[in-house]
């Protein structure tokens, strides 16, 4: 077959409301019902094949974790080895298949997300990750279509961005997939991520080795499901459930080694990269490194600023999804003419949040993932409860006796620099510092400053004035910025994410540009009619 294809136009998926008496309502609660009749037995996947080691590990939900969803079974070094060897085998044959045949694949696993598997993918993140029905709906089942169907058309995009030709040539650029395979290291908070890492690379003829967080498995196995049933080939995606350290030790040493895609903490994409430039000798390729890793996203209120729409900024984007959300809100700048009012109104609306279960679809804060990030948060909460310059105003309560709930906590400090203003906690977690309202500026300062990361932040402001220095001055502060909005809920081919300083590489998920990190081009110049006499008319004599 010839022709120049072109892909069907992606467009957002839209977000259903699941009100009561809808249609996806009722299939969402059946699907959960359904997942929560029965215990799963997840395999890994090895070119194609169920792997099975009998070295089980149980998976239960964050907000009820004494039922039992299944087990997973846990590899080691010799399954990573395994994986990348059934990798490099399928390379060959997927990297020669026509692009247009991994399009179609893709765009296959698209709708059977968006028809006939959305109530199971989000019945399995609400159950696996405690996510209530909207984040899950946002996430497992809008964001990873939306990757799916426009990185198809940021894909031709690529292949169609042509050179010039000179007269008597032929200029084009081949867009090779990277030589060898690329690891994908998922995070537990998004399955749209846990999809969209092996898949971007994948899409561009790479293969690829894929590991999930063990929190987020339960979800992830159904997305392997779906690539299956779409037709990705054998051995092109290898879902392997093993130790970080192990996974490490057998890829960063192997020579075909050829590019990381990653989302998780600061401190371990750190260790990474260290690893990869010790062992940069022993690569055939210097491979590509993309990394989404941390934030402390902030919200700067101005004196400008309306009082209501700034306390639902702070409410939806503090503790939608506990907190969990790398661009979550955890430190907010609130000018002293305006604090006591939006004080009230959020404290107010804090006494009407519900917390529990997401099988109640009333609950809007459910658990957070797992004991030992409970603690870590409990612990915040504590210290805050002990040191004089703060004062907790709501929360500052949590219980892990069925699940590990935390309830949404606001700390009001007198010191910018405190602890909780700094560090992220990745939990329902945030803090406030109250600043002279005649002090704007130097406040913009002190946000710039104040943390190692710049991921999200927004700048809440009716005085134009205020926005236009406030996009200035935190223009390095943010990957993602958002003017009179919460610092969450970026769509994909609308705000492409990713930030930069200590949260990463800003490749921008759900951009082109993310794309391009798994290709290696290759120019390729035809002459036409080549000269046959090296003198050129310079050499002649007058």
């Amino acid at each position: 077959m010839s022709g120049f294809f072109k892909v069907p136009t992606p467009v957002n998926e839209p977000v259903l409301n699941y009100a009561p008496g809808s249609a996806e309502r009722t299939a969402l609660k059946a699907a959960l019902a359904q997942a929560r009749s029965m215990q799963v037995d997840i395999p890994m996947y090895i070119g194609g094949k169920e792997i099975r080691t009998n070295k089980t590990v149980r998976l239960a939900p964050p907000h009820d974790h004494k039922h039992t969803l299944g087990v997973f079974h846990q590899g080691d070094k010799s399954h990573v080895t395994q994986a990348i060897e059934a990798a490099l085998a399928a390379k060959s044959k997927w990297e020669n298949l026509p692009w247009e045949q991994r399009a179609a694949i893709f765009l296959k696993a698209a709708d059977l997300i968006a028809g006939p598997y959305r109530a199971k993918l989000n019945a399995a993140t609400m159950l696996g990750q405690s996510k209530n029905a909207f984040q899950a709906e946002i996430d497992s089942a809008c964001e990873i279509i939306d990757f799916l169907r426009f990185n198809v058309a940021f894909m031709t995009q690529i292949y169609n961005d042509q050179p010039i030709s000179g007269k008597g040539m032929w200029n084009r650029i081949e867009y090779r997939p990277l030589e060898g395979f690329v690891f994908a290291l998922t995070p537990f908070n998004f399955t749209a991520i846990a999809g969209n890492l092996p898949t971007s690379a994948a899409m561009m003829g790479n293969v690829v080795v894929w590991k999930p967080a063990n929190t987020q498995i339960y979800a992830a196995q159904v997305l392997m499901e779906i690539f299956q049933k779409a037709g990705v080939p054998a051995g092109v995606i290898n879902l392997v459930y093993v130790s970080g350290p192990d996974a490490g030790e057998v890829i960063f040493n192997h020579p075909d080694f050829a590019g990381i895609h990653f989302t998780g903490s600061t401190a371990v994409f750190q260790q990474v990269w260290k690893s990869i430039g010790n062992n940069i000798h022993k690569y055939k390729t210097y491979p590509r490194i993309v990394g989404e890793t941390g934030g402390k996203d902030f919200i700067m209120i101005h004196p400008s600023a309306e009082v209501n729409m700034t306390a639902t900024a702070i409410v939806r984007g503090a503790f939608e999804y506990q907190g969990q959300k790398c661009s979550a809100a955890s430190r907010v700048y609130a000018p002293s003419n305006l604090w006591p009012a939006i004080q009230t109104k959020v404290v107010a609306d804090l006494t009407t949040v519900k917390i529990g279960p997401t099988e109640d679809f009333g609950n809007f804060v459910n658990a957070v993932i797992d004991e030992k990030s409970f603690d870590k948060i409990a612990q915040y909460i504590e210290d805050a409860k002990k040191d004089p310059s703060c004062t907790i105003i709501a929360g500052g309560t949590y219980d892990k006796s069925s699940g590990y709930f935390v309830t949404p906590t606001i700390i009001v400090t007198t010191n910018p620099k405190y602890t909780t203003m700094c560090e992220e906690i990745f939990g329902p977690v945030l803090t406030v510092y109250v600043y002279d309202e005649h002090q704007f500026e130097a406040t913009l300062d002190l946000v710039n400053e104040t943390s190692d990361y710049a991921l999200t932040g927004s700048i809440i402001a009716e005085d134009r004035y205020a926005i236009d220095l406030a996009t200035q001055k935190l223009r390095h502060a943010a990957g993602n910025f958002y003017i009179n909005d919460k610092p969450t809920g970026a769509v994909v081919g609308q705000q492409p994410f990713g930030g930069a300083r200590a949260s990463g590489t800003n490749d921008k998920a759900g951009a082109m540009v993310n794309l391009l990190r798994w290709t290696s081009m290759r120019t390729i110049k035809e002459t036409f009619v080549a000269p046959t006499d090296y003198r050129y008319p310079f050499l002649e004599q007058e």
